[in-house]
């Protein structure tokens, strides 16, 4: 069947002050449009997924990039031969991406950007650590070869783990990524603040990696999460073999396999 559903994220870190009467015209326009998807916003940002018809989002995207604020939006692109949300948010937040840290602002200062093209050479060096920012059932099923697993089950839990196991002192060189970037943009800024001095971070994140990465010279193993319908994405951004147990919503490897935690059958 052919992928006719585009898939587009996106974030920003900047100043909205207005960012609460921002919602109701952008929830108009993306129900008018039949788009669906959750959008974020917050004083510090957007960080948004939406889904529909290419002309839909593109319209989407011009209305947004008409406020001067949004006019270099960087959309990482994908398809999927269905609509993967159920439905159409716009939600106002206190952070785009939870980190619960007061005084974290990226608009301020962040880390360096790494281009997809130039990950491998950087996390290669032997100097370099490389934090997976991520949660750990995300890292479970890919992550990039010698990447530090924090174990975190949320985001908010990551700060905890870099400032008790991170030494600016001894850990001059710290790379880090997530699924688009916005993470770890805002981990960046955390280890910044604490002290460290070069903090690199994937430009991105993994989804821009696997497309514009050939998979021969990939240093990614497995397949990526999603929070939508796909669960996951290979090289390429082509829908994974992942999917999810019905009953207690744990990953399985592939469609057809027992639930490894409860043992039912029953898999989306």
């Amino acid at each position: 069947m052919q992928e006719t559903i585009l898939i587009a994220a996106f974030y920003k870190f900047i100043p909205l002050p207005d960012y609460r009467e921002l919602r109701d015209p952008l929830l108009a326009r993306c129900r008018a449009a039949g788009l669906r998807g959750t959008i974020l916003l917050a004083e510090e940002g957007i960080n948004a997924t939406i889904a529909g018809q290419r002309r839909s989002v593109e319209d989407l995207l011009r209305y947004l990039r008409s406020d001067r604020r949004f006019d270099d939006l960087d959309i990482k692109e994908s398809y999927h031969t269905r609509m993967p949300f159920q439905r159409m948010k716009v939600r106002l937040k206190r952070e785009i991406v939870a980190m619960k840290v007061p005084g974290i602002d990226p608009n301020q200062r962040v880390g360096t950007y790494v281009e997809p093209r130039d990950w491998n050479r950087l996390i290669a060096q032997d100097d370099v650590l490389l934090i997976d920012a991520r949660n750990d059932y995300e890292v479970q099923i890919g992550a990039f070869e010698n990447a530090i697993n924090p174990g975190a089950d949320s985001f908010h839990e990551l700060p905890g783990y870099l400032s008790a196991h991170l030494d600016p002192a001894t850990h001059r060189r710290v790379a880090m990524y997530c699924t688009g970037g916005i993470r770890c943009e805002k981990a960046s800024a955390y280890l910044l603040q604490l002290g460290f001095e070069e903090v690199y971070h994937l430009r991105g994140g993994i989804l821009r990696y696997l497309e514009e990465v050939e998979p021969s010279a990939s240093l990614w193993r497995g397949e990526c999460f999603v929070f939508d319908e796909r669960v996951s994405l290979d090289h390429g951004l082509q829908k994974g073999e992942i999917v999810i147990c019905d009953d207690c919503k744990a990953m399985v490897k592939q469609a057809g396999e027992k639930c490894p935690r409860c043992g039912s059958s029953n898999i989306l």
